[in-house]
């Protein structure tokens, strides 16, 4: 077996798994965050369901850290109560990122498994451990269980040769990986990394490399842990821990070889993490902010390299530096090694630690207009702010802060660009709709189409985060799609009863439920997609809400407003005009067994 089938085959009643199995996998680590925990909460305690082993369970404050949003403060108080109730571990608002709060207190460690509401759980492949971001529904389950239902998952091998070049960081392997692979070549896949490149990466290579899987489409990108990682979870766990590694005789079912040394210096072009170009092709492009941190870039040597750029010079005039390391504990180490009294001397705005930029109202938002470059992992459009962003290494960002403009370290201006007396333009955009509940259970549906030809529409553009505090689904419905281009008014048309027909990876991104409870609200009947992203897949499944895939539908020529007919078991698709009929992939035995009960409870 591979290494994704022997951490799971381990976690489960086989001796061995392989790609399509559907397996219950014991979960070593479930949490939930501020982000979807209050949801799970409800989830419980509608269903009156107990906690299965709260020496496993917990609760990660780290989408607003600040407390400084009187929803967030609420749900934040609803998950502390229902948590001393029950005796849950919470790492509350001074802790940081969840994901890597679970690493350095080694409650994640090689070889284990973790479920969490943070669509970047799989971060945990940097240490060798299965992490899978998560609907509410979902973590519910593993709250009172201690298992959930999953598909192992196609492994894909890919080996590093040559040397890497000195100028490539870690965040640039990851964005020269998005250009090779995009955003779904890769979708549904477990990649492992080798090669004495791989080898010699840090753990905080490793984590920035990681964090970027969910922008890649796959289930997770994981290393086998060196033996300097595997010290360093011994010592968090207090325990000998077994390192995972593949057989010499793994299958997987493809493999690719890929010279790092041709590698260069990358940023990604605002709307889209994959839209990755040499640096160079941005060299000179005007910021108004700048942004380090993220579970991407917010680790302790991410600090070091931008205090060393920083050190004894300005940010430009006009441009704004946040900075936000990802957990308290490096916050402390970035104290203790005066790299704080050197990004404020330098003129930057340090926060909490935390998730910063990628939750609505924290720091590394941005207005209309406003240009920033960012460490984060997403630069959707919308996700930070109605501004665009730019994606690129904590040294690339670094040395634009101070130059005004993008730039890379060696090519510092000895005078900044100054661009403080430039206005932006202002903007607004506010779409309501409201809409009744539509929800008849039936194997064979027809509605009206809509043809809707977009790859990657993710899950921002679907339901934005600035709306995640809903958690009334009857609310939800009003902001479907009103963040993606030439649907902004999808809402007040769509109609009870239609079909969405789109591309691939419909649903990347997060891990929120709220893009698929806003269709239900809706009273769209079902999905058709050529692929789903992972976690979206799993909201929509456990949720009973149709979704199917097809790989062409090209026989039946359908544009907006024809009607089809769909029977979720065989999977014909019928367009009644002219009664011409194609097979499309029918339901899954768990999706329909979902389906008929109603969803998963």
């Amino acid at each position: 077996m591979n290494l994704i089938e022997k951490i799971l085959a381990k976690h489960t009643d086989r001796s061995q798994v392989k790609p399509g199995d559907i397996v219950d996998i014991l979960i070593d680590a479930r949490v939930a965050r501020d982000f979807g925990g209050p949801n799970v909460v409800k989830t419980l305690e509608e269903h009156g369901l107990e906690v299965d082993d709260v020496s496993r369970t917990f609760f990660t404050f780290d989408t607003n850290p600040t407390g400084s949003d009187q929803k967030y403060a609420v749900n934040q108080q609803i998950v502390r109560t229902y948590a001393r109730k029950h005796g849950i571990k919470v790492f509350d608002i001074n802790t940081g990122i969840g994901t890597h709060t679970l690493i350095s207190e080694g409650l994640a460690w090689p070889g284990s498994t973790a479920v969490t509401t943070d669509s970047h759980a799989n971060i945990l492949g940097s240490i060798g451990a299965f992490g899978q971001g998560m609907g509410d529904i979902d973590i519910a389950v593993a709250f009172n269980k201690g298992k959930v239902w999953f598909k192992v998952p196609p492994s894909v091998k890919i080996t590093f040769t040559e040397k890497r070049p000195s100028n490539v960081t870690a965040k640039d392997i990851v964005l020269n990986l998005l250009h090779q692979f995009g955003a779904n070549t890769l979708l549904g896949y477990s990649v492992e990394f080798y090669g004495e490149a791989v080898d010699e990466l840090t753990l905080d290579e490793r984590i920035t490399i990681a964090s970027m899987g969910t922008e890649m489409g796959v289930i997770v990108l994981l290393f086998t842990p060196s033996d300097a990682i595997m010290q360093y979870c011994e010592k968090q766990t207090g325990r000998k821990l077994e390192k995972p590694m593949a057989d010499p005789d793994a299958t997987y079912e493809q493999e690719f070889t890929i010279d790092i040394s041709t590698y260069v210096p990358m940023v990604s072009r605002p709307g889209k993490p994959h839209d990755t170009v040499d640096v160079d092709v941005a060299r000179n492009t005007r910021i108004d902010s700048a942004f380090i941190g993220s579970c991407t870039n917010g680790r302790i040597e991410d600090m070091r390299t931008a205090a060393r750029i920083l050190k004894n010079r300005k940010v430009a005039p006009g441009v704004v530096l946040k900075i936000v390391p990802a957990t308290d504990e490096i916050w402390l180490q970035c104290l203790e090694e005066g790299l704080i009294a050197t990004f404020k001397k330098v003129g930057a705005l340090l926060s909490n630690a935390g998730c910063a930029g990628c939750a609505a109202g924290q720091v590394g938002q941005n207005g209309p207009g406003e240009v920033t470059i960012s460490t984060g992992n997403r630069n959707f459009p919308g996700k930070q702010g109605k501004g665009a962003v730019y994606l690129a290494s904590p040294a690339t960002v670094a040395a634009s802060a101070i130059a005004g403009y993008i730039t890379t370290e060696d090519d510092i201006p000895e005078i900044a660009a100054d661009y403080s007396q430039q206005d932006l333009e202002v903007g607004t955009n506010n779409i309501f709709a409201q809409h009744k509940d539509v929800s008849e259970k039936q194997d064979v549906i027809s509605g009206r189409v809509w043809v809707i030809k977009k790859d990657d529409i993710d899950t921002d553009m679907i339901f934005h985060n600035r709306y995640l505090q809903i958690t009334d689904p009857k609310e939800m419905g009003q902001y479907i799609f009103d963040n993606l281009a030439g649907y902004e008014d999808f809402a007040k048309r769509v109609k009870p009863g239609d079909i969405v027909i789109t591309g691939k990876n419909f649903g990347a991104g997060s891990s929120r439920q709220q893009a698929v409870d806003g269709f239900a609200t809706l009273g769209v009947q079902a999905i058709l997609a050529e692929s789903f992203g992972a976690i979206y897949e799993r909201n929509a499944i456990n949720a009973a809400f149709p979704i199917l895939t097809y790989k062409s539908l090209d026989a039946l020529q359908l544009k907006d407003g024809d009607v089809i007919s769909i029977n979720f078991k065989t999977g014909e698709v019928i367009k009644l005009e002219n009664q011409k009929s194609q097979l499309i992939e029918p339901f899954a035995e768990v999706q329909l067994e979902i389906y008929r009960n109603d969803g998963l409870f």
